[in-house]
């Protein structure tokens, strides 16, 4: 993991001094930046997405789709949870703790919007992190490639009618046009942008190229990124400075769900007889989620200063630590884990590092 990476819940807590800070001292900036609009879609917000989503989506190459059947078993359990359980069972966890459970300690006029940034945030898997968690793992790399170029192509037309169906159940309106925008900023272009990046520099200067290509916009990703939530920050900084409880209320259901999700696919992949080496990186895709594309898509849907945008933002903060403890957990109970095996792995199936 870059310095970056290893210590991104770091600089998210120095974004949010610093973006509540900022916002405090010069609100007339914050609010001229807001108001850059175009078709509900903030300017200056949709360059630092795209500065952020692009260099991860370089790393998918489409043509993995060929390996899907190699471990159809391990694919089959990641779809299952990525897309039949992980949405549903936050949809579940936010109505439990903030409809209910926290409703009194949280801003009523923010109910609605906590929760469905929290459904935002689980109807995408993640795109880019899942390669650095499965190398920890020591995960199958063709598993991991496929299973995200799989995912990527799902989310094209299975992320706008997820998130619509679960927030029209929680009585939230939806605004289609809007939605469909963000699929279209970004899912659709970014995937077209990286794709075409890809290929011409892999037919004009070879992997190697890409690969340098990777490692010098991955910090360009993260700052974006972090510029993002200073940004957010700014515009949120009054209401966490008058209830600060707000964030560890909102990690709670968060926390939850990762470790449901990721602990349901490890034990599913071992039900179904796959090797330790696929699930690993299943449970690990299984948990976390695309923040990048949830606090876009939150920003697009319900504005800067939503309680939809600091739920995903929060996404944001707790992801390495808590990733970072599934991956312990992996690691350690694989001897557990291949005990259990109904059969012994398949040839294919030999760790290898990601690259």
């Amino acid at each position: 993991m870059s310095i970056f990476e290893r210590y991104l819940s770091v600089w998210v807590f120095l974004c949010i001094v610093i973006g509540v800070t900022l916002g405090s001292l010069m609100p007339g900036v914050f609010q001229t930046i807001g108001a850059a609009e175009i078709a509900k879609v903030n300017l200056p917000v949709a360059v630092l997405v795209w500065l952020m989503i692009i260099p991860m989506l370089l790393r998918i190459d489409f043509s993995a789709l060929r390996h899907v059947g190699r471990h159809w078993r391990g694919i089959g359990v990641t779809l299952f949870i990525n897309w039949a359980v992980k949405p549903f069972s936050m949809a579940a966890l936010a109505w439990l703790f903030v409809s209910y459970l926290f409703r009194p300690w949280l801003p009523a006029d923010q109910i609605d919007s906590y929760i469905a940034g929290l459904i935002i945030l689980a109807a995408a898997p993640c795109t880019a992190m899942v390669f650095v968690w499965s190398n920890l793992t020591r995960g199958e790399p063709h598993f991991t490639l496929s299973q995200v170029a799989l995912n990527d192509a799902i989310m094209i037309v299975a992320f706008a009618p997820i998130v619509a169906f679960l927030l029209g159940l929680s009585a939230i309106t939806v605004p289609w046009d809007t939605l469909v925008l963000s699929v279209a900023l970004y899912i659709i272009i970014p995937v077209i942008i990286a794709q075409l990046i890809r290929r011409a520099l892999l037919a004009t200067a070879g992997h190697g190229a890409l690969t340098r290509l990777q490692d010098r916009l991955g910090p360009v990703s993260i700052a974006a990124l972090l510029a993002t939530l200073v940004l957010l920050f700014g515009f949120q900084g009054k209401q966490i400075l008058d209830q600060p409880l707000i964030i560890m209320m909102l990690a709670v259901p968060i926390l939850i769900q990762v470790y449901f999700n990721s602990g349901l696919a490890y034990l599913l992949n071992r039900a179904a007889g796959e090797a330790h080496c696929v699930a690993g990186p299943s449970a690990l895709i299984g948990a976390s989620n695309f923040f990048e594309l949830a606090v876009a898509a939150a920003i697009s849907l319900f504005g800067l200063q939503s309680g939809a945008a600091l739920a995903t933002v929060v996404g944001v903060l707790i992801e390495v630590p808590v990733m970072l403890s599934v991956v312990a957990i992996v690691n350690r109970s694989q001897a557990w884990y291949e005990r259990g095996l109904v059969k012994e792995p398949s040839p294919e199936s030999v760790n290898h590092p990601v690259v």
